[in-house]
C-alpha cells in the first residue's frame, strides 16, 4: 500500500505488482518470463462466472419474442437517421449488412474458429481491428432493440437478424434466419489470428506492410500473413488463418500489400474465400452481392483518426476511431481508405455493380487521402449520389479487389452468368449470405425462430430425422452382450467408438458420432482411426444391426452410430470390471445414419488432424511450428474440455491402447486393456527418469533408476501431464492410492460427454 509519509510514494501506483494497461515497460507477467508455458487455463474459458444471464434458458426465452415485431422495430430503426452518427442516404442498412459481414466472415474451416456465434466482434481482438472500423457505432445504433429484448436476444443473433434486415429494406430476398447463437462474455484468448498489434501498431519484428505517409501510429497496409510474392501462384497463407492481412476481415481491397493489382488479388481473394468455406461461385456472389450496397469512406487520412475501442481513453466510453475532421461523421467517414460507392443507388437491389464492372473500362486513380481506387475511363458511365451532400454527383468507385473479379477467368465467367440471369444471381447471393452467417452454427437443430429453412444444406452435414422406435434398456443389455461376444478386443471397440465421437469441434459443431460418418468416405480412411481393424469393426457391427432390425417387430431399430458408440461403452465396462470396479456406461441412442450422398468429402476432410495427441498422432510431413503439446490443447479446446476432463481421457485413453499405430507409447501398464490409474501412478512416480530418445526431445524412454533398464517410452503428448504444474497436479488426484475409484467414474463421465457432443436433438446448450 501507498506509505502517506514517503513523499517519493507519492502519486505512485499504490498496487505494485499491477501491470496497468499492459503498457510498455510495466512489470513481466507469468507468460513474459516463460513464453513456452503451455497455457491450460485456455480450457476454462467464458465459464459462468462471467456471464450475468447464465441462468437464462436462451432458446425459451428466444422463441417467445413476438419475431415480426422484432424485425419491424430493426427495420424501423434502420431508416431513423440519428444526429451522433447520420446514415448514409439516410439508411443503415449498408453499413449495418457490413457490421453482420464482418462478425460472420472470421469463420474460417481449417479448425471452425470465429464466425458470427458469440459475438466476438465486441470484444479485443476483433472489435479493434482495422477492417472493423466503425462497427462500434454500428453497435450502439442497435442498443435500443438490446435494450428493449434484454437477455431473450443476444447481441449475436442481433446482429446478423440486423444484416438480413437491412438487405431486405433494401429490396432483397433473404433466404432464412436461423437464431440460437449464444453470447460470449469475455475475449477469446486461445484463437491465433496471427501476429496481433495494439492499436495498429506492429511489434518491431513484424513491420511488413506500408505506411501512408510515412506515419508509423496508423497502419494502413496490415502485415502480409503470404509466404511469397503476390504474384506467385504458389505461395501459401499461414495456416490455418483466413485472412490474408492482420487486422482484416479476407483481403485488402487495394491488393495484396496495396499493390493494386487486380490478378494478385484475384489469387489472394481465392485462397482466402477458400479459406472460409466458399466456393468461386460463392465468392462472386457475395462480393458482387454486397457491393450492390452502401460506399467506401475515405476522405480522412488514417493517421488523423484516433485508437481503436481497446486503447480509446475512458471518455470514449467503448467507442474508438474518433475523428477530428470536421463533424467527425457522415463526408467526413474514414474506414478502408477508399472512398465512393460501387452504383447509382447504393440502397436498392440491382445488377448494376456487375453491369457497370463489365460495362466500362477502369483506369487507377488515388482516393483523396492516397489509397489506390478505380474509376471509369468513359466519362458517360453513370454517377452515384453523395451520401451526405444533396444535389452532389460522385463518380463510382471500383477496388481493385472489383477488378479482380473481371480479369481472373473462373470469376469472370461467372460474373457473366450472373450478368445474363439475375434471378440465379439473387438466389446465389441469397443461399452464400445464409451460409456466411450461419456457417459456425453445426446442425439444424440449434437454429431458432420461424424463418428457418426447411431445406438440409449439404455444408450443415445433416443427418437423417430419428422416426424410429428406440432400443430399451433390455435391448441394450442384450446387444452389449453380442458385441463383447465378438472376438474385436476392448482397444478395437474403444478406437472405433473414440474415432467417430471425437472428430466433434465445438468451434463450429462439426464432427461427432451421429450420423455414422465413421463408417463414410473421408474419415474411414483417415489412418488416425487404424482403418484396417475399424473396416473389422463395422463389419461386425453392421451384421448385429442387420439381425437386430431383421426380428423387430414394428418400427423399432437399432442405427450403425448407436452401436458404434454402445461397443465402446461396452467395452469400457469391461475394461473397468477387469481392473476391478463394476460401473455402468450412459448410453443415449437416437443417433442416425448419414449417406455418402449427404457427406461433403472435401469439406469434411477439413475435420482431419494434423496432430492428435488422444492417440499420440503426429503427421510428421506437415511443417509444425509449435510443439505437438500446443496442438494437443487446442485438440483438448475444441472438444470443449476441462483440464481435469482432458487429463483423465488421456490417462484411460491410453491403457486402452488408443494410440493409432499401436504403439506403446504413454501406456504405462503391465495390464492393457484394463481400465486402471497406471499411466497416473508411473507419471508421478520418481522411481523413474524421464530420457530424450534423441536431439528432437519428441520421444522418451522411461527408465528405471534403478537398474537403468527402460521400462516404458513416451512422448510429449504423455509427459506434458506431468511436467505442467496445473495438469501434473490432476494427474496426482488421480495417481494416488485412492484414485483408481474417482478415475474410472471421472472416465466415464468424460467419456460420456464426448459421446454426447454432438447431440444437440436431445441436449440442452
Amino acid at each position: 500500500m501507498k506509505n502517506n509519509d514517503n513523499p517519493e510514494d507519492s502519486g505512485k501506483c499504490p498496487f505494485r505488482g499491477t501491470r496497468v494497461g499492459g503498457a510498455a515497460g510495466t512489470h513481466p507477467q507469468v507468460d513474459d518470463w516463460w513464453p513456452n508455458r503451455l497455457q491450460v487455463e485456455l480450457l476454462h474459458q467464458d465459464q459462468p462466472a462471467a456471464n450475468p444471464i447464465s441462468d437464462e434458458n436462451y432458446s425459451e426465452a428466444f422463441n417467445q419474442i413476438d419475431f415480426q415485431q422484432l424485425k419491424e422495430d430493426i427495420k424501423a430503426l434502420l431508416v431513423d437517421s440519428k444526429e451522433w452518427w447520420p446514415a448514409d442516404y439516410n439508411n443503415y442498412g449498408p453499413q449495418m449488412v457490413r457490421m453482420a459481414w464482418h462478425a460472420a466472415g472470421t469463420y474460417r474451416i481449417a479448425d471452425g474458429r470465429g464466425g458470427a456465434g458469440q459475438a466476438l466482434q465486441r470484444f479485443a481482438p476483433i472489435n479493434s481491428w482495422w477492417d472493423n472500423g466503425n462497427t462500434d457505432k454500428s453497435r450502439r445504433l442497435l442498443w435500443p432493440i438490446k435494450k428493449k429484448y434484454g437477455a431473450a436476444l443476444s447481441w449475436a443473433d442481433l446482429m446478423v437478424l440486423t444484416g438480413n434486415c437491412s438487405l431486405e429494406i433494401m429490396g432483397f430476398p433473404t433466404y432464412g434466419f436461423g437464431g440460437g447463437r449464444r453470447d460470449a462474455w469475455e475475449p477469446d484468448r486461445s484463437t491465433y489470428w496471427g501476429p496481433e498489434f495494439w492499436d495498429g501498431k506492429p511489434f518491431e519484428e513484424s513491420k511488413v506492410g506500408e505506411y501512408k505517409d510515412g506515419h508509423p501510429d496508423k497502419m494502413v497496409t496490415q502485415t502480409l500473413r503470404w509466404e511469397g510474392e503476390p504474384s506467385d501462384e504458389n505461395r501459401d497463407l499461414e495456416n490455418p488463418l483466413g485472412a490474408t492481412h492482420q487486422a482484416l476481415i479476407y483481403v485488402n481491397p487495394e491488393g495484396p500489400g496495396g499493390n493494386g493489382e487486380p490478378m494478385d488479388s484475384a489469387r489472394a481473394i481465392r485462397e482466402s474465400f477458400k479459406r472460409m468455406a466458399m466456393d468461386d461461385e460463392e465468392t462472386v456472389a457475395l462480393i458482387a452481392g454486397g457491393h450492390a450496397f452502401g460506399k467506401s469512406h475515405g476522405k480522412v487520412t488514417a493517421d488523423k483518426i484516433g485508437p481503436a475501442p481497446e486503447a480509446a481513453p475512458i471518455q470514449a466510453m467503448g467507442m474508438g476511431w474518433q475523428n477530428p475532421e470536421g463533424t467527425g461523421f457522415a463526408q467526413y467517414t474514414m474506414t478502408n481508405g477508399i472512398e465512393g460507392a460501387w452504383t447509382p443507388d447504393p440502397t436498392k437491389w440491382d445488377n448494376n455493380y456487375l453491369i457497370n464492372l463489365f460495362k466500362f473500362e477502369w483506369k487507377k486513380i488515388e482516393s483523396p487521402v492516397g489509397a489506390i481506387q478505380w474509376t471509369p475511363v468513359d466519362l458517360s458511365a453513370p454517377k452515384t449520389p453523395d451520401a451526405h451532400l444533396n444535389g452532389t454527383m460522385n463518380d463510382l468507385m471500383m477496388m481493385t479487389s472489383d477488378i479482380a473479379l473481371k480479369v481472373d477467368p473462373a470469376y469472370n465467367k461467372i460474373c457473366e452468368k450472373f450478368l445474363n440471369d439475375f434471378d440465379y444471381f439473387t438466389e446465389a447471393f441469397s443461399k452464400a449470405w445464409y451460409k456466411l452467417t450461419h456457417r459456425d452454427m453445426g446442425p439444424r437443430d440449434r437454429y431458432l425462430g420461424p424463418e428457418v429453412p426447411k431445406e438440409d444444406l449439404l455444408w450443415q452435414d445433416p443427418v437423417p430425422v430419428c422416426k424410429h422406435e428406440l432400443v430399451n434398456d433390455n435391448d441394450i443389455v442384450d446387444l452389449k452382450k453380442q458385441i463383447l461376444s465378438s472376438d474385436l478386443s476392448v482397444s478395437a471397440l474403444v478406437s472405433a467408438a473414440w474415432s467417430s465421437a471425437a472428430v466433434y469441434r465445438h468451434s463450429d459443431k462439426r464432427g461427432g458420432a451421429n450420423g455414422a460418418r465413421i463408417a463414410l468416405d473421408p474419415q474411414k480412411n483417415w489412418v488416425m482411426n487404424r482403418p484396417s481393424e475399424l473396416k473389422s469393426v463395422l463389419k461386425m457391427l453392421k451384421t448385429i444391426q442387420s439381425d437386430f432390425n431383421a426380428n423387430q417387430s414394428g418400427d423399432k431399430e437399432v442405427s450403425l452410430a448407436d452401436l458404434v458408440v454402445l461397443g465402446g461403452c461396452a467395452a469400457i465396462e469391461k475394461a473397468a470390471k477387469d481392473a476391478g470396479t463394476d460401473i455402468q456406461v450412459p448410453f443415449t441412442p437416437g443417433r442416425t445414419d448419414a449417406t455418402q450422398e449427404l457427406t461433403d468429402i472435401e469439406s469434411f476432410n477439413y475435420l482431419k488432424p494434423v496432430s492428435d495427441g488422444f492417440k499420440n498422432y503426429h503427421n510428421d510431413k506437415v511443417d509444425f511450428r509449435v510443439p505437438s503439446e500446443r496442438i494437443f490443447l487446442d485438440r483438448a479446446q475444441l472438444l470443449s474440455l476441462n483440464a481435469p476432463e482432458w487429463t483423465v481421457l488421456v490417462g484411460g485413453l491410453r491403457v486402452l491402447e488408443q494410440n493409432y499405430d499401436y504403439s506403446k507409447h504413454g501406456v504405462f501398464t503391465d495390464r492393457p486393456g484394463q481400465l486402471s490409474n497406471d499411466f497416473f501412478q508411473v507419471l508421478t512416480s520418481m522411481d523413474f527418469e524421464w530420457v530424450p530418445q534423441n536431439e528432437n526431445e519428441m520421444l522418451f524412454n522411461i527408465n528405471d533408476r534403478k537398474s537403468g533398464a527402460t521400462k516404458y517410452t513416451a512422448t510429449r503428448c504423455d509427459l506434458i501431464f506431468g511436467s505442467n504444474a496445473q495438469l501434473r497436479n490432476i494427474a496426482e488426484v488421480y495417481g494416488a492410492n485412492d484414485g483408481q475409484e474417482r478415475f474410472v467414474k471421472d472416465f466415464v463421465a468424460a467419456w460420456n460427454k464426448v459421446m454426447m457432443l454432438d447431440r444437440y436433438d436431445v441436449k440442452k446448450e
